[in-house]
């Protein structure tokens, strides 16, 4: 779960003003070791965008609980990007994720 990090910036925001934000999930595992991570769940508070989000990308299961990539996995070397829109930025991190076979 270490291998899985995320990074969130600011980015232009809508054209009425709300501010939007860029999350990109990257899976750092070293392409020898083929250690794929599924069930990537984040840490997310009461998420919510005004910017509608693919659910296969990102989607809010319950509060502080946001699911990755519909649960599939995220492979070595493999970024997954999504953008929200808020007021705020919202405090996110990785709460868990499963090792799966690259196979």
């Amino acid at each position: 779960m270490d291998d899985i990090v995320l990074h969130q910036e600011q980015t232009t925001p809508l054209p009425n003003g709300i501010p939007t934000y860029t999350v990109n999930v990257l899976n750092l595992c070293a392409l020898s070791d083929g250690c794929a991570m599924g069930e990537i769940h984040l840490s997310c508070g009461e998420f919510s965008s005004a910017r509608q989000i693919n659910p296969r990308i990102f989607r809010r299961l319950s509060i502080n609980d946001c699911l990755l990539n519909d649960g599939r996995p995220l492979r070595p070397g493999q970024t997954i990007s999504f953008q929200y829109a808020n007021s705020f930025s919202q405090p996110m991190v990785v709460s868990s994720a499963t090792c799966v076979s690259s196979a």
